[in-house]
C-alpha cells in the first residue's frame, strides 16, 4: 500500500518575531521543515507535498524537489489539507498529515502510524500525555476507539480533564480522506475548518479510528523563539550535533 505525506507549512508564525515564514526558522542552522523532510524520507515516504502560503517562494525553494501547493486563505487545518486536493484524490493508500513546525519526529513513530493505517485503521491519530496540557486538544476515547478530538477552546470542563492530548498529526485512509474533508464545517469558536473533525465524521461512517501514543519531545511544536530554542536543545541532545 502506498503512502503519501502532506506537510502543512503555510503559517507565517507571527509570534516568532521573524520576517520569514515560521518553517524556515532554523535548528542547528537548518530550516526546521528540512529536518522534518529528512525524517519523512528516512521513513520510506517519497511522495511528499508541502502546503505553503501565498508569496512563499522561499519555502518552495527550500523544500525542493518536493511538490508544493498554495493555500490562498488561512481558514484552518482542514482547509490547508484541501489545498492539496489534487494530491489526495481517492487512492488505495494512506495519507500522513504533518506540520512543518513540528520538526522532531523520529522514523519509528511515523512508521508506527503508517503501519496502523495500512493494517486496517482508517484514521490514526498521534496522541501524547504532556506534563503540562496547557491548551492542547483532547482525545475523547470510546468503546470502539477514538470518538472525537475536541479543541481546548471548545471543550467542556470534563473534557479538559482528559490527560490524552492531540499532537495534530494523523494518518488517514486515502479512500476516505477527501470525502471526509469536504464534510467538515466551521461551526466552532474560531470559525475555522478543523482537520480534527475528521474523527467524529469517521465514527459516524463506521470507520475504524485508532490512537498511537508518541513521546512528548518528538511532538514539541515551535510557535515562539523560546520553543525554537528548546527544540534545538532536544535535537542537539538526540543527534549529538552542532
Amino acid at each position: 500500500m502506498k503512502i503519501k505525506a502532506i506537510i502543512l507549512g503555510a503559517g507565517m508564525g507571527t509570534r516568532m518575531g521573524s520576517p520569514i515564514p515560521k518553517v524556515l526558522n532554523t535548528i542547528c542552522n537548518r530550516p526546521m521543515i528540512n529536518i522534518l523532510l529528512d525524517t519523512v524520507k528516512e521513513s520510506k515516504i517519497d511522495d511528499v507535498t508541502v502546503v505553503i502560503g501565498p508569496d512563499m517562494d522561499n519555502v518552495k525553494k527550500a523544500v525542493q524537489p518536493h511538490k508544493t501547493v498554495v493555500q490562498q486563505e488561512r481558514l484552518g487545518t482542514a482547509h490547508a489539507v484541501l489545498a492539496a486536493e489534487t494530491e489526495i484524490a481517492p487512492f488505495n493508500g494512506c495519507v500522513l498529515i504533518l506540520f512543518g513546525d513540528q520538526p522532531l519526529f523520529t522514523p519509528p513513530t511515523l512508521q508506527k502510524m503508517c503501519d496502523k493505517c495500512m493494517t486496517g485503521s482508517d484514521v490514526v491519530v498521534l496522541g501524547f500525555i504532556p506534563t503540562d496540557a496547557r491548551r492542547y486538544g483532547r482525545l475523547v476515547m470510546g468503546e470502539d476507539g477514538l470518538d472525537a478530538i475536541v479543541e481546548y477552546k471548545d471543550a467542556t470542563d470534563a473534557q479538559r480533564a482528559i490527560k490524552l492530548c492531540n499532537s495534530g498529526v494523523m494518518c488517514v485512509n486515502g479512500q476516505y480522506l477527501l470525502s471526509l474533508l469536504k464534510k467538515i464545517k466551521n461551526e466552532n469558536a474560531a470559525h475555522e475548518y478543523y482537520l480534527t473533525d475528521i474523527v467524529a465524521l469517521a465514527k459516524e461512517q463506521g470507520l475504524k479510528r485508532d490512537v498511537v501514543i508518541g513521546d512528548s519531545d518528538e511532538l514539541h511544536g515551535v510557535n515562539t523563539p523560546e520553543e525554537l530554542e528548546l527544540a534545538e536543545a532536544i535535537y542537539k541532545k538526540r543527534m549529538n550535533v552542532c
